[in-house]
């Protein structure tokens, strides 16, 4: 049995209908699902690009990475120059993902 049996139609001119189908796709859902979400009162956002998953992934990998150096760093006493130097250079990697991903 349906979990939905329920069937709403709504008549629309053609710039209505295109609208509403750019506007689903704008947040990466059908306009079944879009729709829904409207009635329910959900705040829509546009989906983020593909890239922003892999440059989050990066980012998370580069904050691991620095907070083990701040870690060591804080056992020690003492930061190596070499630590500090993967530091800068792990900062200004995530800086270059940031600013080539906007």
């Amino acid at each position: 049995m349906r979990k939905r049996n329920r069937h709403v139609s709504v008549w629309m001119n053609e710039q209505e209908y295109r609208h509403l189908k750019k506007q689903a796709e704008i947040a990466g859902l059908g306009m079944d699902p879009f729709i829904r979400s409207l009635v329910l009162g959900v705040q829509l956002r546009p989906r983020p690009p593909d890239t922003y998953a892999a440059l989050l992934r990066e980012l998370s990998a580069i904050g691991n990475n620095v907070n083990q150096i701040a870690h060591n760093t804080n056992a020690n006493k003492a930061a190596a120059q070499a630590e500090i130097d993967e530091a800068v250079k792990l900062v200004r990697q995530a800086w270059r993902l940031v600013k080539d991903t906007l």
